[in-house]
């Protein structure tokens, strides 16, 4: 029986949950304010945090969706999300316009999937 590792878990929602060597995690804004750049900052800079806390970087990702409340934010988030992205590791992604997030100042939110390091290389 393989194992499933959930971290941060609360009654609604975990931080993260690993099951199989996958991670898989979903992030927001810290801030409610800000332009499109900003919470775009703001959401990769803590994926990347989780991300090597548990056991993976960037450039091990598999999949992202991309949240926008604004599909005029496309651009600005793009500009961040490729220069934060390793050269050559752009995972498979969608980027998908939704009327709104849990917080109203949200302008972004991020799920994606990441494969660990394998045990040797941690």
């Amino acid at each position: 029986m393989s194992v499933i590792e959930r971290f941060g878990a609360t009654a609604r929602y975990a931080d993260a949950v690993i099951h199989n060597g996958v991670i898989h995690l979903v992030e927001v804004p810290s801030s409610d304010t800000g332009s499109i750049t900003r919470q775009t900052e703001e959401v990769l800079t803590s994926i990347a945090r989780q991300l090597e806390a548990l056991g993976s970087d960037r450039s091990r990702i598999l999949m992202a969706t991309l949240y926008l409340t604004d599909l005029a934010d496309y651009d600005g988030m793009n500009a961040v999300w490729e220069a934060w992205l390793p050269a050559g590791c752009a995972p498979s992604r969608a980027c998908v316009k939704v009327a709104g997030l849990a917080d109203p100042g949200w302008r972004i939110e991020i799920a994606l999937t990441a494969a660990q390091h394998s045990p040797a290389a941690r």
